[in-house]
């Protein structure tokens, strides 16, 4: 067993002649930080942690995070590199590779906002919509009502297409809502996480290119889950998370930009109003621009992790996971339907699969069956968002966590919930 002397030695990489001539050098000498008899007494009323870090083990199948693969989890083990150094930057690159297959796009260029999908939300609209500029926010849950908000403190002149939760846009509603503003920016939500709606955008991208318009989406709880195709649906920016159907730790945001929106961020004539998300220069860090310009500390861990996502997913490859995703969706509501429960979405072809709303029956503790499921399965199911709270549950089906055995555990916590309450037989 190693003696304290020996552990300290081994740590710092000295030897016992090395650590012995560190400290008679520093005998006698005055420190240089202040470390004299005369600083105030030390308190120790704000002392720890200490110990090992203690975490209970849950299956999260609410609207994310979801659980991680473990050996997403297990990169981030990994030995810290360098923000700087060049095999980083062979990881930084292969990220943007696996990027563009996740995005589907040859022309675009993609990289990793440090951040969450928040984070994502704010580059887009802080770089892509200047002070005065007008922005046709899609608003039918939750982030459509944030992005408005958030444009509006970046100086944006904001236009809300409201439509109830629940329900998507149609192309005709967009169609006028474009040509009668001439807007800057268009922004919708692929995936609207807090009603569980899924938005199509097929031909939206060209009739925003018609009008002059940059089309930005949000794919926060979609990218990877359903399928998504920047250069065919002509997508101008889009962002996402890490932690939804890719399956990573919180923490990292994909985002995509065409060449038409990456000409608007680098013509604008009024500086970008965040420094911190400011994609000119985070693009120089990412090699946008032919160098690589030193713009914050990447975050090594989380790269390293998503990374592995990203490896995951191709080599599962995109269409076979879109079908995964799919396949668990049918599971869950082939079993929710034989309870009696019904979507929150009641047309299909607007059904989110990834994140899916259930209304809550006349009668039921909403709050009861998510508490049931946590206390006694160790299993998350959430309440609605916004406008859907108390109205719906919340299942997440995502990345790792869509597998037949887990939808199979929620199912179970849904019957076992409804039969407490005397709702089922």
């Amino acid at each position: 067993m190693l003696r304290t002397g020996a552990w300290r030695r081994a740590l710092c990489g000295l030897t016992r002649a090395q650590e012995q001539g560190f400290a008679s050098a520093s005998a006698g000498t005055k420190p240089a930080q202040g470390l004299e008899s005369s600083m105030p007494d030390i308190s120790d009323n704000h002392k720890g942690p200490t110990g090992v870090l203690q975490v209970p083990s849950r299956l999260l199948m609410g609207p994310g995070p979801a659980n991680a693969y473990p050996r997403v989890l297990a990169a981030q083990t990994l030995p810290l590199l360098g923000h700087m150094h060049p095999p980083f930057f062979k990881i930084m690159d292969e990220i943007q590779e696996g990027l563009k297959y996740l995005f589907q796009t040859d022309l675009g260029n993609t990289l990793l906002i440090s951040g969450t999908g928040h984070a994502g939300m704010e580059a887009c609209i802080a770089n892509a919509v200047a002070p005065g500029e007008k922005i046709v926010v899609g608003n039918n849950g939750i982030w459509g009502t944030r992005v408005a908000d958030l444009a509006a403190r970046f100086g944006g002149n904001v236009v809300e297409l409201k439509q109830a939760p629940g329900k998507s846009f149609s192309y005709k509603e967009l169609k006028a809502a474009i040509e009668k503003n001439k807007p800057a920016a268009l922004f919708l939500c692929q995936g609207e996480s807090s009603t569980g709606v899924y938005q199509n955008l097929e031909g939206v991208g060209e009739l925003c290119q018609k009008n002059g318009t940059l089309l930005i989406v949000d794919t926060v709880c979609s990218l990877g889950g359903v399928p998504f195709f920047a250069d065919a649906w002509g997508i101008d920016m889009s962002y996402s998370g890490s932690q939804k159907c890719l399956s990573a730790p919180p923490g990292a945001a994909p985002l995509f930009m065409n060449k038409r929106a990456l000409e608007k961020i680098e013509n604008r004539k009024s500086e970008v109003a965040t420094y911190n998300l400011d994609l000119k220069l985070v693009g120089d860090y990412w090699g946008l621009f032919g160098k690589r310009w030193y713009h914050h500390t990447g975050m090594v861990s989380t790269w390293y992790a998503m990374r592995e996502a990203l490896a995951i997913t191709a080599e599962e490859g995109l269409k076979e996971q879109w079908q995964r995703h799919e396949a668990m969706h049918h599971m869950l509501w082939d079993g929710l339907k034989s309870m009696g429960l019904k979507s929150f979405v009641e047309n299909d072809s607007e059904r989110l699969i990834t994140v899916n709303t259930i209304k809550v029956p006349e009668g039921v503790d909403w709050s009861a069956v998510i508490k049931n499921a946590m206390d006694k399965y160790d299993l998350e199911i959430s309440g609605g968002l916004g406008g859907t709270a108390g109205k719906v549950w919340r299942v997440g089906l995502m990345g790792y966590n869509a597998q037949p055995a887990k939808v199979e555990l929620v199912l179970s916590a849904f019957r076992d919930g409804l039969k407490q309450q005397g709702k089922l037989k």
